[in-house]
């Protein structure tokens, strides 16, 4: 019997569970487990201000067009989302209070509180305050009579705020809150600290929080019991009234300054607040019980990112992994002959990422290429990739750039690459209405005389972005192949709005294809398995949501498939003991990204990669290009790859109804995915070597 699929938010915050299980697991360096910490924090701020703000609306609908709209509840989801959120903060705070800082301590690092600090230290403080963190403070008044307060303060969408509860009986009785925010865009959130007299050996570090504490009293001149630390998230949706009208870009450029000014979204507080405090704070911000999360004193955990490390103490760390060099890729070799040679196949953070800049810069300089095509979707703040275009421009060739100016929380930095390409020359096309451009292409034109065009295609399942480049396992095809050469180029005809339907031959390509393409080489699995041969499915992802799709793999398992799958994040099928399907979940130094998808039977199977991931909006309301592996050694080295993730038993969880997030231990060894894919790369470029 089937079990139900779960909700998709549900199934997020299982996710987020596990990468508190990293900063849980005493087998991760400390200060990784400090960073996994503030990954989770992060990734919890922003599904408040994006999903759980998207469930704030859907709340407002009447209940007709909510039973028409949903197959669930806003505010029984949303029940269901605080109470989980409310235990995970508990058993956050746990790791934090009981393992993380007795085991800096252990290492003779220690995070002080306000009143733990020695003399010199606290002259220090004193001194720090006055000169670095005072000139950006502001102080606010919350009195229980409104002819007697002053304005609250407009809060930013994760501004941290001080209520300050003063040591007064008058206070008390008037309910008088000194209200500070905190100035942590203008200073570090962390400051080391001079060692006590007494001890020369140890490492000291205090929050900003903590040195304004100390010196509250002396700053606004009155006595004080405490200051509880809280923050707002706030609905981070841009809002656009009408995506049809007008240019959609600048109607988002125009919103960005107000991203931070959307309705709350979550309250999180110091657990330690006294009730009176918070019952004001709670009236006053106009928020809901939904709202309210408690939690530590120390809000912003992701600012742990930047927890200073004491000099020489590398091993608290992970070992660096230097990205390698591809082994047709060395001594300056041409990309572009080496493409014409064969396909290629690029594995990041495993393999160099800057072939791909590389690339670009050799087209420009190629006396025969005419023309460069690019998709961004995510684009680093100093970006090299564009930065080439740019140079591309300048010697000549004619460039075309898809800005996708919808990728939340990077439309300022597309924006901003965009006119810098439209104001050098490039024909820039930005967002459509409704539908994302996701796609991650790169289509370069050679125009050989008395030939024919010469079609060089980067298909990856990662963004054109240097720094996550280093940190999301991702796989970008380099083909010369005509067939898919001409499909990518028929994609970006749809772009640039000259095709309303592509009509590709080898590429699945999303809204049109992708998801009957999909179905369909999952239904030639299903049909060999009835007929009593080998059939498999082998599938990796970031995200299985789409009902359609589930109840195919479903069907496949039903028929006897073989269905193995890795899914990093959202999972809404949790097999029971009964399906024959095998599900695993990856978390790791790297985050897993990259989507590929094998398909076994016949003699020779299928190997797909892209980026999409199987749910409703990649499916259905995104541009997404799945492109075929068909050089038979890179297919072959795709599966070695996978097989490679599929043998963990290190950092591998179970996603099953009866062994949710349970480690997965099995084989004789030990396997670790991550380091026995960079050792598989590190082996080959050894044998080159010799």
């Amino acid at each position: 019997m089937h079990t139900e699929l779960i909700k998709r938010d549900t199934s997020w915050l299982h996710f987020n569970a596990r990468v508190l299980q990293e900063a849980a697991d005493e087998r991760v360096p400390l200060y990784e487990r400090i960073k996994f910490l503030a990954i989770y924090s992060s990734n919890l701020d922003e599904f408040y201000r994006v999903r759980v703000a998207s469930l704030r609306q859907f709340k407002k609908l009447d209940k007709e067009d909510r039973r028409e709209l949903f197959d669930f509840k806003p505010k029984r989801e949303l029940k269901t989302i605080r109470k989980m959120v409310t235990n995970q903060q508990e058993e956050f705070g746990q790791i934090f209070r009981s393992q993380i800082l007795p085991q800096l301590k252990e290492e003779n690092i220690h995070l002080l509180h306000w009143d733990e600090m020695s003399p010199n230290q606290t002259e220090f403080a004193a001194d720090y305050f006055d000169e670095h963190i005072k000139p950006h403070l502001d102080l606010h008044w919350l009195r229980k009579s409104p002819d007697e307060a002053t304005k609250l303060p407009f809060l930013k969408s994760g501004q941290l705020c001080l209520a300050v509860e003063l040591d007064e009986e008058t206070a008390r009785e008037a309910e008088e809150i000194a209200l500070v925010p905190l100035p942590t865009k203008k200073q570090p959130r962390f400051i080391v600290l001079p060692n006590p007299e007494e001890d020369t050996k140890g490492y000291y570090v205090i929050f900003l929080d903590s040195i304004v504490r100390a010196n509250l009293a002396r700053w606004i001149d009155r006595k004080v019991t405490f200051g509880y630390s809280f923050k707002l998230s706030r609905d981070a949706e841009l809002y656009i009234e009408n995506e049809y009208d007008g240019e959609l870009h600048r109607k988002i450029e125009s919103r960005l300054a107000k991203r931070d000014d959307g309705l709350p979204t979550r309250f999180l507080y110091d657990a330690n607040m006294p009730e009176w405090i918070l019952k004001r704070l709670k009236s006053t911000l106009g928020l809901s019980k939904y709202d309210m999360i408690p939690g530590s004193r120390y809000q912003n955990f992701m600012d742990f990112f930047g927890f200073p490390l004491p000099p020489g103490r590398e091993d608290l760390a992970y070992p660096d992994l230097p990205p390698l060099p591809h082994p047709r890729l060395r001594s300056g070799d041409s990309i572009m002959e080496s493409m014409d040679a064969s396909d290629l196949l690029l594995h990041f953070p495993y393999q160099r990422y800057d072939y791909v800049p590389k690339l670009i810069r050799e087209a420009a300089d190629h006396p025969q290429v005419t023309k460069i095509q690019i998709t961004l979707y995510r684009v680093a703040g100093k970006s090299a990739v564009v930065t080439e275009l740019l140079r591309a421009l300048k010697q000549g060739k004619e460039v075309e750039a898809f800005v996708e100016t919808k990728a939340r929380f990077d439309e300022a930095s597309n924006l901003y690459w965009g006119k810098k390409l439209e104001d050098a020359g490039a024909y820039v096309r930005y967002s459509y209405p409704v539908v994302k451009v996701h796609t991650k292409l790169l289509h370069i034109q050679r125009k050989i005389p008395g030939e024919k065009t010469v079609h060089y295609s980067y298909i990856g399942t990662g963004n054109f972005n240097e720094k996550t480049a280093k940190i999301y396992t991702d796989h970008a095809l380099l083909t010369c192949r005509p067939r898919i050469g001409k499909d990518v180029e028929q994609v970006f005809q749809l772009l640039k709005g000259k095709l309303i339907l592509p009509n590709c031959k080898k590429l699945l390509v999303a809204p049109f294809t992708l998801a009957s393409g999909i179905a369909d080489l999952i239904d030639e699995e299903i049909k060999r398995a009835k007929a009593g041969e080998t059939a498999y499915l082998f599938f990796k992802m970031n995200s299985l949501e789409e009902e359609k799709i589930i109840n195919k793999i479903r069907e496949a398992a039903a028929a006897g498939v073989e269905v193995k799958l890795i899914v990093r994040g959202i999972c809404r099928l949790l097999p029971g003991p009964d399906e024959k399907i095998e599900i695993i979940s990856i978390v790791d130094r790297f985050l897993e990204h990259s989507r590929v998808f094998i398909f076994g039977g016949g003699e020779v199977e299928k190997v797909y990669m892209g980026s999409a991931d199987l749910m409703d909006r990649n499916l259905y309301r995104r541009v997404e290009v799945v492109t075929p592996i068909e050089d038979p050694i890179l297919r072959l080295e795709m599966r070695r790859i996978m097989d490679i993730l599929w043998r963990d038993n290190q950092k591998a969880r179970y996603l099953s109804s009866d062994r949710l997030n349970e480690f997965r231990k099995t084989g004789k060894g030990v396997f670790r995915a991550q380091l026995d894919i960079y050792q598989y790369f590190e082996r080959r470029e050894e044998v080159i070597k010799r």
